[in-house]
Protein backbone atom coordinates (compact mmCIF):
# COMPACT_ATOMS: atom_id res chain seq x y z
CA UNK A 1 0.00 0.00 0.00
CA UNK A 2 1.29 3.52 -0.68
CA UNK A 3 0.94 5.40 2.16
CA UNK A 4 1.97 8.42 1.00
CA UNK A 5 -1.26 8.61 -0.75
CA UNK A 6 -3.00 8.71 2.43
CA UNK A 7 -0.83 11.29 4.84
CA UNK A 8 -1.06 14.31 2.41
CA UNK A 9 -3.73 16.16 1.18
CA UNK A 10 -6.08 19.50 0.35
CA UNK A 11 -7.88 21.13 2.74
CA UNK A 12 -11.04 22.12 1.39
CA UNK A 13 -12.83 25.43 2.00
CA UNK A 14 -16.13 26.27 0.74
CA UNK A 15 -18.45 29.71 1.75
CA UNK A 16 -21.25 31.64 1.22
CA UNK A 17 -20.42 35.05 2.26
CA UNK A 18 -22.96 38.15 2.05
CA UNK A 19 -22.60 40.60 -0.20
CA UNK A 20 -25.54 42.91 -0.09
CA UNK A 21 -23.98 46.15 1.44
CA UNK A 22 -20.48 47.72 0.49
CA UNK A 23 -19.21 46.59 3.96
CA UNK A 24 -20.27 42.63 3.34
CA UNK A 25 -18.65 42.96 -0.32
CA UNK A 26 -15.37 44.09 0.89
CA UNK A 27 -15.38 41.59 4.01
CA UNK A 28 -15.92 38.91 1.24
CA UNK A 29 -13.14 39.94 -1.28
CA UNK A 30 -11.09 40.80 2.02
CA UNK A 31 -11.62 36.77 3.05
CA UNK A 32 -10.50 35.75 -0.40
CA UNK A 33 -7.77 37.55 -0.91
CA UNK A 34 -6.46 35.94 2.67
CA UNK A 35 -7.15 32.99 1.13
CA UNK A 36 -4.70 33.14 -1.48
CA UNK A 37 -2.14 34.52 0.44
CA UNK A 38 -2.18 32.03 2.87
CA UNK A 39 -1.56 29.24 -0.10
CA UNK A 40 -4.86 28.36 -1.16
CA UNK A 41 -5.81 28.08 -4.78
CA UNK A 42 -9.33 29.26 -6.19
CA UNK A 43 -11.17 26.05 -7.52
CA UNK A 44 -14.36 27.77 -7.87
CA UNK A 45 -15.60 30.76 -7.16
CA UNK A 46 -16.50 30.04 -3.66
CA UNK A 47 -14.34 26.98 -3.10
CA UNK A 48 -10.49 27.01 -2.31
CA UNK A 49 -8.34 24.45 -1.96
CA UNK A 50 -4.64 24.00 -0.45
CA UNK A 51 -2.49 21.87 0.26
CA UNK A 52 -1.29 20.39 3.68
CA UNK A 53 1.75 18.07 4.77
CA UNK A 54 -0.59 15.63 7.05
CA UNK A 55 -4.01 15.40 8.31
CA UNK A 56 -2.36 16.65 11.70
CA UNK A 57 -1.18 20.07 9.88
CA UNK A 58 -4.61 20.97 9.15
CA UNK A 59 -5.53 22.21 12.76
CA UNK A 60 -3.49 25.17 11.91
CA UNK A 61 -5.11 26.08 9.11
CA UNK A 62 -8.80 25.77 10.54
CA UNK A 63 -7.87 27.93 13.41
CA UNK A 64 -7.26 30.58 11.25
CA UNK A 65 -10.20 30.31 9.35
CA UNK A 66 -12.13 30.41 12.85
CA UNK A 67 -10.50 33.71 13.74
CA UNK A 68 -10.75 35.10 10.13
CA UNK A 69 -14.30 34.29 9.02
CA UNK A 70 -16.45 37.34 7.80
CA UNK A 71 -19.39 38.23 10.28
CA UNK A 72 -22.56 36.55 8.97
CA UNK A 73 -20.14 34.12 7.12
CA UNK A 74 -20.69 30.50 6.77
CA UNK A 75 -17.45 27.89 6.18
CA UNK A 76 -17.11 24.71 5.69
CA UNK A 77 -13.62 22.92 5.57
CA UNK A 78 -12.89 18.96 4.27
CA UNK A 79 -9.85 17.31 4.40
CA UNK A 80 -9.40 15.16 1.56
CA UNK A 81 -6.36 13.07 1.35
CA UNK A 82 -4.51 12.41 -1.61
CA UNK A 83 -5.91 9.23 -3.11
CA UNK A 84 -9.32 10.69 -2.64
CA UNK A 85 -8.21 14.05 -4.51
CA UNK A 86 -6.48 11.53 -7.53
CA UNK A 87 -10.11 9.73 -7.75
CA UNK A 88 -11.96 12.45 -8.26
CA UNK A 89 -13.49 14.01 -11.46
CA UNK A 90 -12.75 17.27 -13.46
CA UNK A 91 -15.08 17.85 -16.02
CA UNK A 92 -15.08 20.22 -18.66
CA UNK A 93 -17.83 21.57 -21.23
CA UNK A 94 -19.35 21.40 -23.54
CA UNK A 95 -18.87 18.73 -24.65
CA UNK A 96 -17.79 17.21 -21.05
CA UNK A 97 -14.58 16.41 -21.25
CA UNK A 98 -12.42 15.03 -18.48
CA UNK A 99 -9.59 16.29 -17.47
CA UNK A 100 -7.07 15.28 -14.55
CA UNK A 101 -6.80 16.62 -10.88
CA UNK A 102 -4.65 19.18 -9.71
CA UNK A 103 -1.36 17.66 -8.14
CA UNK A 104 0.19 18.20 -5.38
CA UNK A 105 3.43 20.86 -5.28
CA UNK A 106 6.88 18.86 -5.52
CA UNK A 107 7.82 20.65 -2.45
CA UNK A 108 5.71 22.23 -0.01
CA UNK A 109 6.79 25.24 2.42
CA UNK A 110 6.79 24.12 6.00
CA UNK A 111 6.72 27.14 7.55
Amino acid sequence: MDTKRFKMGWLMVAFDLPTKTAEQRKNANDFREWLKKDGYQMLQFSVYVRPCVSFARQTTHIKRLKQLTPPEGHIRALFITRSQWERSYVINGPPGRDDIPEGLPEQIMLW
